[in-house]
C-alpha cells in the first residue's frame, strides 16, 4: 500500500511539475519531424494578402479593423471583467458593421479567447467568414517612464518573455497566474485561436525619452548598433532602439516557427512622436521631438515568410507637425496647395499619411484613428474640424469616414478605428486634475473626451436613463419638484452621468425672459449676489445656470470656485493666482464663464510672439437640441430643450466641480491651504429658480432674493447601472464598410 501511495504521489508531482513547465513557463521538447512552416498571411509589396483555400492563391486583404479595450463601467480595464457572452455579442456587431478585424493591445482574460474561439468556430460551421485578430504585447508604463533603457532586463527580457507568452496564449498552450503579468489578463488558455490571428503589433506608443536615452547611451557601442537574426536583420544605419526591436521581433518569429511551425505578420507599434521624419528646428523645439524609430532599418529575411508591415497611430489633430512646416516637398509629397479639400480646407492629415506611405517600402497600417464624442475637448483640428472631443455622434461618424477615405487615398494597407466601446475609466490631461483618478470607472465623465472614442456607448440606467432631454416630460412627476418661485417650479433628478433639471413656467417663451437656476454646493465659498446679472440669492451660490435663448445660455461659476483659474491661471491669464492678493475673495460677487484649456500654445506664440496664452473654449456654453437617441433630431451634445411650458436641462457632473459623484465628492476650496484641487463630501445641494422679475435695478433692498432649497444627494458607490447603445457613428461607418 505504501509503495502504491508513493507511486501515485510521484505521478501527481510529475504531472504538476510538467504542467507548470509546459503551460506556465512555456518549456517544450522538440521531437523532430517538424512540419513545414506555414503562413496564411503575407506581405506583397505595399499590400497585405491572405491565402484563399478556394482560390488556391494569396488574395489582397484590406484590414478594416476596430480596436477593443478591456474595460466596462464599474470595472478597471486591468480587471478583465467582460464576460464571454458580451464579447460574442460585440464580435457579431463588429462584423455586422463591416469590419473584418479586431485589434487587442495585450493578453486578455481567458473569457475573451473562449468567446473568440466559440464565435469563430460557429461562424465557420455556418460557412461564414470569421473575425480576424491583430494581437499586441504591452510594455509596462512604469518601465517606459523610469530610469531604465530599452536594454534593461525589466524592459527587454520582460518584453521577450511576454511575447512568447502571447504566442502560447493564442495557440492555447498557456496558463497565467493572477498578477503574474503587468497589464495582462490571467487564466487557463486552452483554445487554439491562432488560425484567426493575422498578425502581431508589438509594443506601445514609445516614450520619446526612452528611445532617445537608449539611442544616446548605446550610440556606437558594439552589440547595440546592429542585429542579424534568422528572420530579421538591421541595416547599417539602425539605431540601438531599432536593433532592440529587431531582436524582439526575431525572437517572436523564431519561437512560433520552432514550436508551432507557423508564422504571421509582424509590426512594431509607432506614432508621430517617434515617427521617422526629420523636421525643422522650430518644430523639434516646440513639439520636443527628440527621437525617431524607423522600421525601414529592420529588414525581413527570406526565412520570414509572412513579412513585416509598419503600424502607426495617427489622429487628425495630434501632433499637427505639418501645420507649421513651410516646405512639404522635403518629405517626398506635394506642395501645400495640393492638399486643400473641395471646401478649401488644408488637409494636413492626408498629407501626413502620404508621407508615411511614401517613406515605407512595406505596407502601412494605421492601427489607430478616431475622434471623441465627449462633451469636453482637448485639442482643435485647426483645418478640418476633426477635433479631439466635442463632436456629436453624427459628426464622429462623418469624421471617421473622412479619415478612412484619406487613409485609403494615401495607399495604406489597412486601418483600425479607435475604439469599439466607450471607456469610463479613462483620463485626459486637461481634466485629470479635476477628478478623483481612483474612482473614474464608477461614473461617466462627459467632460473627459478620452472616455468617448467608442462606437458603442454605455448609457446610465439598466434599460433606459432616468431622463432624456427631449421635451417629453412624462418621466417627471410632482415628487421631483424641489423649488418654486413666481409660479415657476424646478425639478431635479440625477444618474451616473448627469444632473437633470426641469423648469416649468406658464406661457414660457424661450429667449424673451432669462431663467436663472442658482446652485450652492460647497460651504467654503459662494456669493449671495451675481454682479453680472444683478440677481441675489438667500444663501451663497457657487454656480448659476442662465437660460437666455438657444444661442446664449450657459453655466457660470463664482470666480473663487473657478477650477480653470486654480489650475491654469498662469497659462491662461498670465499670473499666479496663489500669490497673496491674486486669489478671488471667498464671497466675490463675480460669476465667470466656465472655460476648458486646450493645447497650451502654438509655435508662433512660443517662438515669435513670446508670450502667447493657452487656448481655451467655453465648455459652460449650453447647446440647444434634442438629446434623446430615439429621436430623428438626436444631437448627443444637446444640453437643453424647450417645449411648451417646460425647459429640460442636463449638466455633466464635472462641470459643477464634482470630482466623484459616486461618493458625492466635490472640490474643496482651492486657496485655503490646498493650493489646488482637494475634495470634500456633501450630502445635499441647494437649488433655486428665478427669472427677470428677480433682477435688481435701482432699489437694491426692494427686490426679493431667490430662495435656494435643499436637495438630498446620495452616491451609488461602486454599483453602477448602464445599458449598451450603438452610436450614430456605428451606422455611419457601416454605410461605407458593410458592402465593400
Amino acid at each position: 500500500m505504501k509503495k502504491f501511495i508513493v507511486i501515485v504521489v510521484s505521478v501527481l508531482l510529475l504531472y504538476v511539475g510538467w504542467n507548470y513547465l509546459y503551460y506556465h513557463l512555456g518549456i517544450y521538447i522538440k521531437l523532430g519531424n517538424e512540419k513545414e512552416v506555414s503562413a496564411f498571411m503575407k506581405v506583397d509589396g505595399n499590400d497585405i494578402s491572405m491565402y484563399d483555400e478556394a482560390a488556391g492563391a494569396y488574395l489582397p486583404f484590406e484590414i478594416k479593423g476596430v480596436n477593443m479595450g478591456s474595460g466596462e463601467p464599474g470595472e478597471w480595464s486591468t480587471d478583465f471583467h467582460i464576460d464571454k457572452d458580451t464579447y460574442k455579442r460585440w464580435f457579431a456587431q463588429i462584423q455586422e458593421m463591416g469590419a473584418n478585424t479586431i485589434r487587442m493591445y495585450t493578453i486578455q482574460g481567458e473569457n475573451f479567447y473562449n468567446a473568440f474561439y466559440e464565435y469563430n468556430s460557429q461562424r465557420e460551421k455556418e460557412g461564414k467568414t470569421p473575425l480576424w485578430m491583430l494581437h499586441g504585447v504591452w510594455v509596462n508604463d512604469y518601465v517606459q517612464n523610469s530610469s531604465r533603457d530599452a536594454y534593461h532586463d525589466d524592459f527587454l527580457k520582460t518584453f521577450l518573455k511576454d511575447c512568447r507568452t502571447m504566442v502560447n496564449v493564442i495557440h492555447g498552450k498557456q496558463k497565467i497566474s493572477l498578477g503574474r503579468m503587468a497589464s495582462a489578463g490571467s487564466g487557463a488558455y486552452k483554445n487554439d485561436v491562432s488560425r484567426w490571428v493575422i498578425g502581431y503589433i508589438l509594443g506601445v506608443e514609445w516614450e520619446d525619452v526612452t528611445v532617445a536615452y537608449t539611442d544616446h547611451k548605446y550610440e556606437g557601442m558594439e552589440g547595440y548598433t546592429g542585429y542579424k537574426g534568422k528572420y530579421l536583420q538591421t541595416t547599417p544605419n539602425a539605431t540601438p532602439f531599432e536593433c532592440m526591436l529587431a531582436q524582439v521581433g526575431d525572437g517572436v518569429i523564431a519561437y512560433e516557427t520552432q514550436r508551432f511551425g507557423t508564422q504571421r505578420l509582424l509590426a512594431f507599434s509607432n506614432w508621430p512622436t517617434t515617427d521617422p521624419f526629420d523636421y525643422g528646428s522650430e518644430i523639434k523645439r516646440f513639439f520636443e521631438k527628440c527621437a525617431r524609430v524607423d522600421v525601414e532599418h529592420i529588414k525581413a529575411t527570406k526565412d520570414f515568410l509572412a513579412g513585416q508591415f509598419a503600424s502607426y497611430h495617427v489622429y487628425p489633430y495630434y501632433p499637427d507637425y505639418l501645420q507649421y512646416e513651410r516646405d512639404w516637398t522635403v518629405f517626398g509629397i506635394g506642395t501645400k496647395s495640393e492638399y486643400y479639400t473641395k471646401e478649401g480646407k488644408l488637409n494636413t492629415y492626408r498629407a501626413y499619411l502620404d508621407m508615411l506611405n511614401n517613406h515605407h517600402e512595406i505596407p502601412v497600417v494605421i492601427s489607430e484613428f478616431g475622434v471623441s464624442t465627449g462633451r469636453g475637448m482637448a485639442q482643435v483640428d485647426a483645418n478640418t474640424n476633426r477635433n479631439q472631443g466635442h463632436l456629436s455622434e453624427r459628426e464622429q461618424g462623418e469624421a471617421l469616414i473622412l479619415c478612412y477615405e484619406d487613409i485609403k487615398a494615401a495607399g495604406c494597407a489597412g486601418s483600425c478605428v479607435f475604439t469599439w466601446q466607450d471607456e469610463w475609466f479613462k483620463r485626459t490631461w486637461n481634466t485629470m486634475y479635476a477628478v478623483d483618478l481612483k474612482r473614474t470607472p464608477y461614473w461617466s465623465d462627459y467632460q473627459t473626451n478620452e472616455q468617448y472614442f467608442g462606437l458603442l456607448s454605455f448609457d446610465p440606467g439598466e434599460e433606459t436613463s432616468v431622463c432624456y432631454v427631449d421635451g417629453d416630460v412624462s418621466e417627471w412627476t410632482d415628487k421631483d419638484i424641489v423649488s418654486e418661485n413666481h409660479g415657476m417650479t424646478l425639478s431635479v433628478k440625477y444618474d451616473e452621468k448627469f444632473l437633470y433639471f426641469l423648469v416649468k413656467k406658464e406661457h414660457l417663451k424661450l429667449g424673451e425672459s432669462s431663467i436663472y437656476i442658482p446652485i450652492d454646493l460647497t460651504p467654503k465659498s459662494g456669493s449671495t449676489f451675481c454682479r453680472e446679472h444683478t440677481i441675489a440669492f438667500d444663501r451663497p451660490a457657487d454656480f448659476l445656470i442662465v437660460i437666455n435663448g438657444k444661442e446664449d445660455s450657459r453655466v457660470l461659476v463664482q470666480e473663487r470656485y473657478e477650477a480653470l483659474r486654480a489650475n491654469y491661471a498662469e497659462n491662461v491669464y498670465g499670473f499666479d493666482t496663489y500669490i497673496k492678493g491674486n486669489e478671488p475673495d471667498v464671497d466675490s460677487p463675480s460669476f465667470v464663464n466656465i472655460d476648458m484649456v486646450l493645447k497650451m500654445d502654438t509655435v508662433s506664440e512660443r517662438y515669435l510672439e513670446k508670450g502667447g496664452r493657452a487656448q481655451t473654449f467655453e465648455t459652460g456654453l449650453l447647446k440647444y437640441g434634442n438629446a434623446n437617441p430615439k429621436s430623428s433630431a438626436f444631437d448627443s451634445l444637446a444640453d437643453f430643450i424647450s417645449k411648451g411650458d417646460y425647459i429640460e436641462i442636463k449638466i455633466p457632473w464635472q462641470l459643477l466641480n464634482f470630482a466623484d459623484p459616486s461618493k458625492m465628492k466635490i472640490h474643496d476650496d482651492y486657496y485655503d491651504e490646498n493650493y489646488g484641487v482637494a475634495y470634500i463630501n456633501i450630502d445635499k445641494m441647494y437649488v433655486g429658480i428665478g427669472d427677470e422679475t428677480d433682477r435688481r435695478e435701482k432699489d437694491l433692498e426692494a427686490v426679493s432674493k431667490i430662495s435656494l432649497t435643499p436637495y438630498p444627494l446620495k452616491g451609488w458607490g461602486n454599483k453602477v447601472t448602464y445599458h449598451e447603445r450603438l452610436k450614430d457613428s456605428y451606422y455611419e461607418l457601416q454605410g461605407i464598410w458593410k458592402d465593400r
